[in-house]
């Protein structure tokens, strides 16, 4: 049984968006009975963040790496600090994104996974504002990212957790700046790990075409808009990969 749980939240120049993100993990975290850690990596920002994630109660630690991969390393280096007492089979560690809002029941899913023996849970995003995107864009999307009958094949930091003692097994978050979390879970998959694939706990994100991380999900979306010559779909391939390894199958 899952004793603690940490949530790491990686935030560069995210004043805007932070407190809603931190507002819905505020409610997700009240329908769980253990202890969590909510702490937000701000790393290298240059306005109100630290101020906007200590008015929302979280814990804040700087760093200045201008790495998604080692902000969230930093984060759970902390997070296992912070729970150095308990057996690292009994802590659970969760991450999502500033710029993303989680569901009532996102922890208490992810908890009754652990509880179920999933090492690793790796949920889905969805869209509600595509506004900054051309009409076709929401469309492409989905028949992209749909996988219809089968287990869905994405990896999102804005959606994930990990037993810590998989975490541990794994060799934690690398600090690279795309792609951490596609680098982890690899990792917690030869290190023995069980993944579970789950589309019944998907978090809204931001389809916001300013980019936080070089080839994320923002360069994503914008590949979408046509017109698409062959050059840019092979980008498109490219960057499908990060996200669904069988999307872009020859």
């Amino acid at each position: 049984m899952i004793k603690a749980a940490g949530i790491v939240v990686p935030a560069h120049d995210e004043e805007l968006l932070l407190p809603s993100c931190l507002s819905a993990l505020r409610q997700a975290v009240s329908s769980v009975a253990i202890g969590v850690h909510v702490l937000v990596v701000a790393d290298s920002c240059t306005d109100g963040t630290v101020a906007a994630a200590l008015a929302c109660g979280a814990r804040v630690i700087s760093v200045q790496g201008r790495s998604v991969g080692a902000a969230r390393a930093a984060g759970m280096t902390e997070v296992l600090r912070l729970t150095g007492a308990a057996d690292p089979a009994a802590v659970w560690l969760a991450t999502t994104d500033a710029d993303t809002v989680v569901p009532p029941g996102w922890l208490r899913r992810q908890l009754a996974c652990a509880d179920q023996g999933w090492d690793v849970v790796l949920g889905t995003v969805t869209v509600t504002d595509w506004s900054e995107h051309p009409p076709q864009v929401p469309t492409a999307f989905e028949a992209r990212y749909a996988s219809p009958g089968r287990p869905h094949a994405h990896v999102h930091g804005a959606n994930l957790g990990i037993r810590a003692s998989a975490y541990l097994a794994a060799g934690g978050f690398t600090p690279l700046r795309t792609a951490e979390d596609h680098a982890l879970v690899a990792a917690a998959a030869r290190a023995g790990c069980s993944v579970l694939r789950a589309s019944d706990i998907p978090v809204q994100t931001s389809a916001r075409r300013q980019a936080r991380a070089p080839l994320g999900f923002s360069h994503l979306l914008r590949t979408l808009a046509p017109p698409a010559s062959a050059g840019q779909l092979t980008r498109f391939c490219g960057v499908m990969r990060y996200f669904s390894p069988v999307a872009c199958r020859a």
